[in-house]
């Protein structure tokens, strides 16, 4: 016969008994709704193949908390543009094409679109001289050739330059003498054809006119840059003419204030025949008191000699 004790006891086990198993029955619902509504967030590209799991049809859904997200907006046109001109590695990247041209020419294109109106140096076969990109960034000069393989090397103020390369067949055809310096020292490069004077018909410089004489003067470099390199190159050709005879070359140099009373250096380079000779020259301008007189070196260049057809 079971006792009061023993019986009391075994009521007290019984009902804590139940009372765990309800509370688990309680808490197990909402653990496992919690666990079905984590869902790891997929890869944007990878939803569409993505399976999301099952949830049961008679399991409450519970809602905790919404994230909202917005959508980036495709960028225009100029924005496209902004971020190209921000990475250095494309619109950044400078580029140059070499195109021949009549006269043993070179057309020279340069375009680094995010540098506009950055200073250049452009190196030819020993001939210097400097420019700007223009307000897009780009810049297109004509250049007399030196090299029949004419390689042109673009120098910028910052970052990495460029290079570019054409061939020029007509190179033969022409005779060509470059003057080139640095700052505003004065220089300037005179040709008097088949015994022209000063200010006559033939006396070809690049203050005059294209149709002056048989050959032209073209100035290369931006004067208004702070000591910039600058070249004058005069080109003649050496057949095909009805005129024949002696071409005087001559270097000059104007007395200024910024050069007086100075040690002046500056460069000649001839191409004659097909070759290239160079020759460094530096001069002691007067004293200040000459300002606005031009010394003129005449024996500096080489008297070209043309024949005629």
């Amino acid at each position: 016969m079971i006792s009061k004790r023993t019986a009391l006891m075994s009521a007290a086990t019984l009902c804590s008994a139940l009372a765990i198993g309800l509370a688990m029955q309680h808490t197990a619902g909402p653990s496992r709704t919690a666990a079905a509504m984590v869902i790891p967030t997929p890869d944007p590209a990878g939803i569409a193949e993505t399976a999301l799991p099952e949830l049961p049809t008679d399991a409450p859904l519970q809602i905790d908390a919404i994230s909202l997200t917005a959508a980036t907006p495709e960028a225009d046109d100029s924005d496209a543009r902004q971020l190209l001109r921000q990475d250095p590695e494309t619109s950044c990247e400078m580029t140059a094409e070499a195109v021949p041209s009549p006269m043993a020419e070179v057309r020279l294109t340069v375009l680094s679109l995010c540098r506009p109106g950055e200073r250049l140096t452009i190196h030819h076969n020993g001939m210097m001289f400097s420019s700007r990109l223009d307000a897009t960034g780009a810049l297109t000069v004509q250049i007399p050739a030196l090299s029949s393989s004419a390689v042109f090397i673009v120098e910028p103020k910052s970052g990495r330059g460029a290079v570019a390369t054409t061939s020029v067949p007509d190179l033969d055809l022409v005779s060509r003498v470059v003057l080139q310096w640095a700052g505003n020292s004065g220089f300037e490069l005179h040709a008097r054809e088949f015994g022209a004077g000063y200010g006559s018909a033939g006396h070809v410089w690049h203050g005059a006119d294209l149709t002056a004489g048989r050959g032209s003067v073209v100035q290369l470099g931006d004067a208004t840059q702070l000591a910039p390199r600058l070249a004058e190159v005069y080109s003649v050709p050496r057949l095909g003419g009805e005129q024949s005879g002696a071409i005087d070359l001559t270097v000059e140099a104007e007395v200024t204030a910024i050069n007086c009373g100075r040690d002046v250096s500056a460069q000649t380079l001839e191409l004659r025949n097909g070759r290239l000779r160079t020759r460094d020259l530096t001069l002691a301008m007067p004293d200040c008191a000459a300002t606005g007189d031009f010394l003129v070196l005449n024996n500096l260049l080489e008297t070209l000699k043309i024949a005629a057809n």
